[in-house]
């Protein structure tokens, strides 16, 4: 009986000491707001000294690398990035000569962006806003598709696992922000993204075009498609800008409302200077 005991105390004991390192992980996590301390892979670029926008694109380079090798406490708050999770993107573009068309991407995933470089980084002094040039090599996505219209005069129904990889992308990107106070640090808080691209390929393949009821029909349709590939990424550019756009932003917005702009850019104003008022 007193060996009985014994064990139960010390499976008590074991159990009160897993709950207590629980709850410290937990609190941990919930206690981390932002970074307080400088990363290694930054350097403090000065705006308005000369060779700041080198500076800013090698600090915007290495974040990229160290977003894609992953970064705990980001990645506590956004996932990976690489790939990355993308919430539902509905779409409707009116009845054009090039197309006229409403999609439902869901279960959305894209990969290719812990290999994207950037090329050039601008900030302006005025807002602060970004001009971004950007190349990423390969982009893909894929997920589960539901659309209802034309392209090229061909007609795009049905329902089912769709692929987008293109090559080569070249990205302006063009970013508003406006500067926010948290703890004695100034942070960007990205208020809308906008993109412009050019590419060198597109492939795509759509199952299930018709209901699945046409394999025929739907093998030369993904053939066309592939084979026009240029007429088919004009058409569906706008389609293409809005999922770069909401993948930049799902990535940056988290990822500036954890990392001070501070040390990023050392010299840059408080909201309260910048905007003559306190928030």
């Amino acid at each position: 009986m007193q060996s009985f005991n014994l064990s139960r105390l010390n499976i008590w004991h074991l159990s009160l000491f897993g709950l207590v390192c629980f709850s410290s992980l937990i609190n941990d996590s919930i206690s981390f707001e932002y970074f307080k301390e400088q990363p290694a892979y930054l350097k403090p670029c000065k705006i308005y000294q000369p060779g700041f926008t080198a500076c800013s694109t090698e600090n915007t380079q290495s974040l990229i690398k160290e977003l894609g090798k992953g970064i705990p406490e980001v990645n506590a708050v956004i996932g990976s990035i690489d790939p990355i999770k993308l919430k539902t993107i509905n779409f409707k573009q009116d009845n054009t000569e090039a197309a006229s068309l409403k999609a439902d991407l869901t279960d959305l995933l894209a990969t290719g962006i812990k290999d994207l470089i950037i090329k050039e980084s601008k900030v302006s002094k005025k807002d602060f806003s970004w001009l971004t040039k950007i190349f990423m090599p390969k982009f893909k996505l894929e997920g589960h598709y539901k659309m209802d219209g034309r392209i090229l005069l061909l007609p795009l129904n049905g329902e089912g696992h769709f692929v987008i990889e293109i090559d080569n992308m070249d990205i302006i990107m063009r970013t508003k922000t406006n500067l926010i106070e948290k703890g004695g640090f100034t942070f960007y808080n990205i208020t809308s993204i906008k993109v412009d691209l050019e590419i060198s390929k597109l492939h795509t393949q759509f199952d299930d075009l018709f209901g699945g009821n046409n394999k025929e029909v739907e093998r030369s349709t993904n053939e066309s498609f592939n084979k026009n590939w240029k007429e088919f990424f004009e058409a569906l550019r706008p389609l293409i800008n809005e999922t770069v756009e909401r993948v930049l932003f799902d990535i940056l917005y988290p990822v500036f409302l954890l990392i001070p702009a501070n040390f990023m850019i050392e010299d840059i104003p408080s909201p309260e200077k910048l905007y003559g008022k306190k928030q």
